[in-house]
């Protein structure tokens, strides 16, 4: 419920920013400026909404399979589909070999589940049965159109900050762009331009939000927790061997929608390990109950770091895992 309320506000001082800001375009630069924005706005909303799924699918080389081809996958995405009460989402693996998993689709009824080829490999039955729980999730609260509605309000606020700051904004009176209404303009795009770095930083809070949401609707879809955090451990590991690879630097750019960052995993790796009490590559039900007892510290530069992070900090993801119960 927390984690609910906690995108509930940020929606709210998301859009609350965008509205402060198009009231004063509209007040000192002319409403046809401010309606010029949100029209160009929505058709971005739009254009990325109708080109997405095509663009994820090109780049992460995705293959879609049917209940013949891989029989256990598509027993598990379905049963988890039921119990979720959503649809059958189509089932992709993408050939590239780094271990992760993701979803994406403009809606419930055009979801796609997808994994890599890397991960079949390395997780139990039960693990890959968490993650998908975790994509399924995703699904289900709708999140890929929740975060594209939301990076669009800096795009707006940029283009905001660039107009009035660079020439006026469009639509502008032409008092607005001499002495007092000059100044006006300036200072509203001083102001976009600030707002624009502050809700980007909102976006990428969101966005961790959403993971930490996610990870809960997997144990709520019946994975138990240790499963799920077993499987992290895993990417994480096996994640920081493509260190400065090709592999990892082309994924790099739909990282968002991977289960985990991979491009954080050299640095999550060492951390995480010292959970693995027996080191037998694994996280077991005892040593997420060994973890529930401890309280996670991260350095300055750590938490600094997950400020500017689409995933939060792994560590603390398990740990928040270990409060929960199956």
């Amino acid at each position: 419920m927390w984690l609910q309320t906690r995108m509930y506000l940020l929606m709210a001082v998301m859009f609350g920013i965008l509205y402060g800001v198009i009231v004063a375009v509209g007040t000192y630069m002319g409403k046809g400026s401010a309606i010029i924005y949100l029209v160009m706005g929505l058709l971005i909303v739009g254009f990325q909404y109708l080109i997405s799924p095509a663009i994820v699918g090109w780049s992460m080389r995705i293959r879609w399979v049917t209940a013949s081809e891989e029989p256990e996958l598509y027993q598990m995405v379905s049963e988890l589909a039921q119990k979720a009460g959503l649809p059958m989402p189509k089932i992709g693996i993408s050939e590239i070999a780094m271990p992760n998993a993701f979803a994406f689709g403009r809606s419930q009824h055009d979801s796609r589940v997808c994994v890599t080829r890397g991960i079949l490999s390395i997780l139990s039955p039960e693990e890959l049965k968490a993650v998908l729980g975790h994509e399924m999730s995703h699904v289900k609260h709708r999140d890929m159109a929740i975060i594209t509605v939301l990076s669009v309000i800096p795009m707006i606020l940029y283009w905001i900050a660039w107009t009035t700051m660079w020439g006026g904004a469009l639509g502008g009176n032409r008092d607005s762009k001499n002495g007092a209404g000059g100044s006006w303009a300036a200072l509203i795009g001083i102001g976009a331009f600030l707002l624009y770095f502050i809700t980007n930083l909102l976006v990428l809070y969101g966005s961790r939000i959403r993971e930490y949401y996610a990870d809960k609707g997997s144990v709520d879809l019946g994975n138990r927790p240790h499963q799920l955090a077993s499987a992290l451990y895993k990417l994480v590991a096996s994640d920081s061997r493509f260190k400065g690879s090709q592999e990892l630097k082309r994924a790099a750019s739909m990282k968002a929608f991977f289960l985990n960052d991979p491009s954080q995993a050299w640095n999550e790796v060492r951390e995480i390990s010292q959970i693995d009490e027996n080191r037998d590559g694994k996280i077991g039900e005892d040593d997420l109950m060994l973890l529930r007892q401890k309280k996670v510290r991260l350095g300055f530069g750590q938490k600094l770091l997950e400020i500017f992070m689409t995933h939060p900090n792994t560590l603390k993801r398990i740990q928040v895992l270990s409060s929960y119960t199956a």
